[in-house]
């Protein structure tokens, strides 16, 4: 196969303390890791491998999670220290950490907005892509065959990871899926309707399953909302999501 399995996760230290404080009954097990999410990750890389149907992978991955945190420990240069780990399985379950180092962060931020009622991140300009996207298994799956979230963050001029700026990615109907590296949620249409304020594009759209997006289903931060890129104003506040740098605020820029 030309293309692996991955995910990107973060190491904190301080996160199980954050975790302690803020959202000892509310954050996924185990809550004493400084790996973000950390049964989020194998989780989704488990089910991208029953996807493409990679029994050696499968095998990999199906190890307990203090198996999987001593595997992450061995790659950790400096535990004092933040990092952007990125998992990658290939289909003969060999597995594979890159390590790079990642700013810091209060981490808090990386606590469902409800929690953390007033972040001190950034806010990010967020861009709708001007062509669509087929989805596939590649859209629902994160791999690094990546060439359809590249090109949408090219159209949109974003040419590095460290810019503030994320696209959203449109399925051919103008549904938005996702973002180029985030998921993202807006503010609820059928503002009627009792619930979360917030909303979330569903799978069906064609996006990834992204761990955080898991986590603040299960906060009930948000609900599922198919989204038109037709419905979204310039200047409409938005949140932005993913395993390394968590909840970031972000606004919708249509008119550039």
């Amino acid at each position: 196969m030309s293309f692996s399995l991955i995910s990107s996760l973060r190491y904190d230290p301080a996160l199980p303390a954050a975790v302690s404080q803020l959202a000892i009954n509310t954050y996924p097990d185990p809550v004493d890791t400084p790996y973000y999410l950390l049964a989020y990750h194998r989780d989704r890389l488990i089910t991208a491998a029953q996807h493409f149907q990679w029994e050696k992978a499968l095998a990999w991955l199906q190890q307990d999670l203090r198996t999987l945190n001593q595997f992450l420990d061995a790659s950790i240069p400096d535990t004092h220290k933040p990092w952007r780990l990125r998992i990658a399985v290939n289909h003969n379950g060999n597995g594979t950490v890159d390590v790079h180092p990642t700013a810091p962060i209060d981490p808090s931020n990386l606590l469902v907005p409800s929690v953390n009622a007033t972040p001190d991140s950034a806010v990010w300009r967020v861009y709708v892509d001007t062509q669509a996207t087929t989805p596939s298994g590649l859209t629902t799956h994160k791999t690094t065959s990546r060439d359809a979230y590249n090109a949408a963050r090219l159209r949109a001029e974003i040419k590095s990871p460290a810019d503030t700026a994320e696209v959203l990615v449109v399925n051919p109907e103008g549904e938005i899926m996702e973002g180029s590296i985030t998921t993202p949620y807006f503010r609820r249409r059928d503002t009627g309707v009792s619930g979360p304020s917030w909303v979330t594009p569903p799978l069906d759209s064609g996006g990834n399953a992204g761990t955080t997006r898991r986590y603040a289903l299960f906060q009930g931060f948000c609900v599922e909302q198919t989204i038109s890129a037709a419905e979204l104003a310039n200047g409409e506040e938005c949140w932005l999501s993913n395993g390394v740098r968590g909840f970031i605020r972000g606004v919708i820029v249509l008119d550039r």
